[in-house]
């Protein structure tokens, strides 16, 4: 027998059938229907378990700041599941981008817009289906070093306050307590500056009375309350510090029994509010920052 017979004895076999399961659609309808209700669930949980809890919140704001873009369903899902997440997607993003999903990962369930529909009423709604996705540190993907950023305390002030819904004005014959650097008085709809602090204090407190001045605009003038809306304010303002590499460590949450009594559904209107502002004051500096590297590059043209 030649040595190579059993090369062709080999081939003369059949090969073993693959048993391959017929795609059963109604299973996967319901296995979708499953994985959105928990995430629901997970949400309610999650919201529930929030407002007593000084650390859950600095969690979820943390994460808010860096997925600006992410709703308050989704940011609340990241924090039950991921909190310490920076950088997420799909697994076929992270596929084409040249990376692969460490085994045992399962991913992490956020939900995604789907199709309209019309409601009862005659309204219309928007269905959401559960995504898996994965952070960074559960891919082969590396973070990639982040330069050191110098930034120049005036520049970011400017852009702080650049397109403000109220006026800013310095003010010497103001009662600034507890050591404020600012402050946001409701009756005149001015934000009072105190001389002489440092840029970390001025970007801070400004960034609060900022917040204050925005959730303003949407009340009767001379009806809102400061204090009613202090938390949130404190709360945007540490979104906003966080997002522009002010020191946020002497930030320290402690819910009122206001916000601690907050159900779940109250809860989330109230994180989106802060989003919602957190936001629109960011969106004002990138315009700012735009139009400072525009007037820049004129400059290095000439």
């Amino acid at each position: 027998m030649s040595e190579f017979d059993d090369i062709f004895a080999e081939a003369e076999k059949k090969p073993e059938e693959i048993s391959v399961q017929p795609f059963d659609k109604e299973e996967w309808i319901q296995q979708k229907k499953a994985e959105r209700e928990a995430a629901y669930l997970m949400i309610d949980q999650a919201a529930e378990l929030l407002p007593s809890d000084g650390e859950r919140i600095k969690t979820y704001l943390d994460l808010q700041s860096r997925f600006p873009r992410y709703s308050v369903g989704n940011v609340l899902l990241l924090s039950a599941q991921k909190p310490e997440a920076t950088r997420i997607a799909d697994y076929k993003t992270w596929k084409d981008g040249g990376a692969y999903i460490q085994k045992g990962e399962t991913g992490i369930i956020i939900l995604e817009p789907g199709n309209e529909y019309t409601r009862e009423d005659g309204s219309v709604g928007v269905s959401y289906n559960a995504k898996r996705v994965f952070d960074i540190s559960q891919t082969s993907a590396k973070e990639a070093p982040q330069p050191e950023v110098h930034r120049d305390g005036r520049l970011l002030l400017k852009t702080l306050i650049y397109n403000a819904p109220c006026e800013i004005r310095l003010a010497d014959d103001r009662d600034f307590s507890e050591g404020m650097a600012a402050v946001y008085d409701p009756q005149d709809r001015i934000i009072y500056v105190e001389r002489g602090h440092d840029a970390k204090e001025l970007f801070q407190d400004i960034a609060q009375e900022l917040a204050h001045a925005h959730m303003d605009t949407v009340v009767e003038k001379g009806s809102y309350h400061r204090a009613e809306h202090a938390f949130p304010a404190f709360c945007i303002a540490y979104m906003i510090c966080r997002r522009n590499g002010i020191d946020v460590s002497d930030f320290r949450f402690e819910p009122p029994e206001s916000f601690k009594a907050l159900d779940s559904k109250s809860v989330r209107a109230e994180l989106g509010r802060m989003r919602d502002v957190a936001n629109s004051i960011s969106a004002d500096m990138d315009r700012m920052t735009e139009k400072q590297k525009e007037s820049k590059a004129r400059d290095d043209a000439r």
